[in-house]
């Protein structure tokens, strides 16, 4: 399995690191320090020293009550970000469901549009289907962040969560963007209580076995809070576990804020046989 994208036909013979870049102001994971455009720049050099796969840059906060920008200001935030780290030789994924960014995105330079809503805002898969080989990754969630958790009855998390994923990447194909180009994520966190977030790392195999890229974040999310009692800055360990066991469990990206921990902690993973060519081992 492959997933392309503008620059790269990414192979997933192992797990790939995917570091996040927030161009905001209220982050519910940093509190904006990155919110500055230098600061955002440096913080995409870091994390490709620290081992970064891919680089993901969002200009929009999806915390419940979070204040959404204007279109002028979500491109304000990410097309100098996004010019820079095009430069660094890795694939530059762009964390936003409007239509526009996407397009001034892509033509930025950008490889990956990651969508929280599946390209369902009006215009946003034309852009997709109208630009050859950009990577997409379309996330599952109910309704919008303001409303998400209001909305987290299933009759079987899981088996619903795939055959929602299963059905917009079919409508995605349908519309003219090509399967090989498409990732998929559960949306951990997103329109899901903590438990029914357990369950989908307990049964990701199911997810898996749709056929395309899974790609999963646990990083700082409430539900490690709930478990550890930790505070958001203080998640760092469970961050890591999470990312790890997701991994194992087959994973083929896994975003997160901490690139040089989950680099090291994926390596032994590798070492001790656990993931790496080939199927993944039983963590």
């Amino acid at each position: 399995m492959y997933w392309q994208t503008s620059r790269f036909r990414l192979s997933l013979e192992r797990p790939l690191v995917m570091g996040i870049v927030n161009v905001t102001p209220d982050s519910f994971s940093d509190g904006g320090r990155h919110a500055a455009a230098a600061d955002a720049m440096a913080w995409c050099d870091r994390l490709v020293r620290e081992g970064a796969d891919i680089l993901d840059i969002g200009g929009e906060s999806t915390r419940p009550g979070g204040q959404a920008p204007d279109r002028d200001e979500e491109l304000r935030r990410v097309l100098p970000v996004v010019r820079h780290a095009v430069t660094l030789g890795r694939p530059i994924s762009v964390d936003t469901s409007r239509p526009e960014v996407m397009a001034e995105a892509i033509a930025a330079g950008a490889d990956i549009i990651n969508d929280v809503r599946a390209l369902r805002r009006p215009g946003a898969l034309a852009v997709l289907a109208e630009a050859p080989r950009v990577g997409v990754c379309l996330m599952h969630m109910r309704g919008e962040p303001d409303t998400m958790q209001q909305q987290t009855a299933y009759d079987d998390v899981v088996h619903d969560v795939a055959v929602a994923l299963e059905r917009r990447m079919r409508e995605v194909v349908d519309a003219g963007v090509q399967v090989e180009r498409i990732a998929l994520d559960p949306g951990i966190g997103f329109a899901k209580t903590a438990e029914q977030n357990w369950q989908l790392l307990r049964r990701q195999g199911e997810l898996c076995a749709i056929g395309r890229p899974l790609l999963v974040g646990w990083s700082r999310k409430s539900t490690l809070g709930l478990l550890t009692g930790r505070a958001v800055g203080d998640r760092l360990a469970a961050s890591v576990s999470a990312a790890l066991v997701s991994a194992c469990r087959g994973a083929h990206v896994v975003r997160v804020h901490d690139v040089a921990a989950t680099v090291d902690a994926l390596k032994v993973a590798a070492a001790a046989g656990f993931i790496g060519e080939g199927p993944p081992g039983a963590c």
